[in-house]
């Protein structure tokens, strides 16, 4: 294909920057929540949707904007909490920064056979240069032109804009803080309301330091194909044998399920089965979702980005799970959290139960800790990750975990596989061996973040 002259005069001279403010294509995935004092819009951009807005590959610099609008209905300001969303976060400027057009990082990047190949081109070099920087220019403008603004929404109005985040794909957990902010004032005007401190008391609309706005958003986020897609929850029991149970009879089935996984004959055992999580197939995704990452499913690709992140003992979070065998099927979801390598994960994998509890869905599943790569025969690549023998602290850090987000609304234990002593171990289908005190951790999920009512240890 031709490219005009005045293209090609463009792109030998000129560094091009292109964004198009005008693409929304991502507010058919918004969601929207109501509180009584806001209405709050959340929309998660894909990698495709970022560099159309912005201009620049965001997704490859770990950048994923989530827009958010805010209608404030209440009598006060309210000021956004962004750390709330991401903790590391990034500023507009630093969004745009990172993401410059630099040609002096493009040239130190040819080799000496290059500088010689390339040295008739250097008379492009100032042309190139100057159009980087006002290419730089309009970027930090673009990207402070759409970021939400931190200071206060005034009461009735409303304010819009992008937070700048860490990448996630799959699903992506978005909380949203409002605070109660005071009408703006300096320190003068304030030391003049507060000449007696003992007897100070602010006004109504003053900030009170905890959240007058708390809203939790589960966006699914085109980029994986997570391996749950495979599997049609309503297809697994299609006769409807559902059993809504009372907690008594809840522990004797939950304690007569399969002590643990199986190979797919079910001839061997495997890891135990030590875990029960109650819950609605998206509240799981919504609690676990802020801190747990989901699983690719297994493909040439997958299997080659699995591969580079072992040899290189690099992070892949997405890094599809070994299948295991339960209920005589693979696991029906497959969860994981990825620490400084591939080789460091907590993997979590999720069967569906016909029972129900609360005319919630009972899953019963398998928790363990990858802390290493051993030799095996057992497996085609002769390779195999070695747990932690300790499946119990396993277990619990799910427990811990979901107790600091907020999300179990009660949590107790059931009997499971029985108890084994660290002298005497079991051992998984790769010959890993594992002790633990035999019981199931069950947990029952709260829909929104609340204070669990009930929390009986071991």
């Amino acid at each position: 294909m031709a490219f005009p002259a005045r293209q090609i005069f463009q792109r030998l001279f000129t560094v091009a920057y292109h964004p198009d403010s005008s693409h929304r294509s991502y507010l058919a995935r918004a969601q929207t929540q109501h509180s009584p004092l806001a209405d709050v819009t959340v929309a998660v951009l894909d990698a495709a949707e970022s560099e159309r807005l912005f201009g620049v590959p965001l997704a490859r610099r770990d950048i994923q904007p989530v827009f958010l609008r805010v209608v404030n209905r209440s009598q006060t300001h309210l000021r956004l909490h962004v750390v709330s969303i991401d903790r590391n976060y990034y500023t507009p400027l630093e969004a745009a920064g990172v993401s410059h057009f630099s040609i002096a990082k493009r040239l130190s990047a040819f080799a000496a056979i290059g500088w010689w190949l390339f040295l008739p081109l250097f008379v492009l070099i100032p042309f190139k240069l100057v159009s980087a920087y006002r290419a730089n220019r309009r970027m930090d403008e673009q990207f402070q032109a759409e970021a939400f603004r931190l200071r206060p929404v005034p009461a009735g109005d409303a304010a819009e804009g992008f937070v700048f985040t860490h990448m996630d794909v799959g699903t992506k957990v978005v909380r949203v803080l409002f605070h109660a902010a005071s009408s703006p004032f300096d320190l003068a005007s304030l030391s003049s309301q507060i000449a007696d401190p003992a007897t100070y008391r602010p006004p109504p609309d003053a900030a009170t330091g905890q959240p007058v706005v708390d809203l939790t958003f589960t966006i699914a986020v085109p980029g994986i194909a997570a391996d749950y897609l495979r599997r049609d929850f309503a297809a697994l029991y299609p006769s409807g044998e559902f059993s809504d149970c009372d907690l008594p009879t809840l522990v004797q089935r939950l304690s007569a399920m399969p002590p643990a996984t199986t190979n797919s004959k079910e001839t061997h055992t495997g890891d135990p089965v030590n875990l029960v999580v109650i819950g609605e197939f998206e509240t799981i995704l919504s609690a676990f979702g802020a801190r747990w990452d989901e699983s690719e499913t297994i493909t040439l690709r997958t299997c080659w980005k699995t591969a580079r992140s072992f040899l290189l003992g690099s992070q892949y979070r997405y890094s599809p799970v070994s299948p295991l065998h339960l209920l005589g099927r693979t696991q029906d979801l497959a969860l994981q959290r990825s620490r400084r390598s591939i080789n460091e994960r907590l993997h979590l994998r999720l069967w569906l139960t016909t029972l129900r509890f609360g005319r919630k869905p009972v899953w019963i599943g398998q928790i363990s800790r990858d802390i290493g790569v051993r030799f095996t025969p057992k497996t085609w690549n002769l390779t195999t990750h070695r747990i932690d023998p300790d499946v119990d602290e396993s277990r619990d850090y799910v427990v811990e975990d979901l107790m600091e987000a907020e999300r179990i609304d009660a949590v107790g234990y059931v009997d499971g596989v029985g108890a084994c002593e660290q002298t005497a171990p079991k051992r998984n289908l790769t010959g890993d061996p594992y002790f633990t005190d035999g019981r199931r951790a069950v947990i029952l999920l709260a829909e929104t973040r609340a204070a669990p009512r009930f929390v009986r240890w071991c």
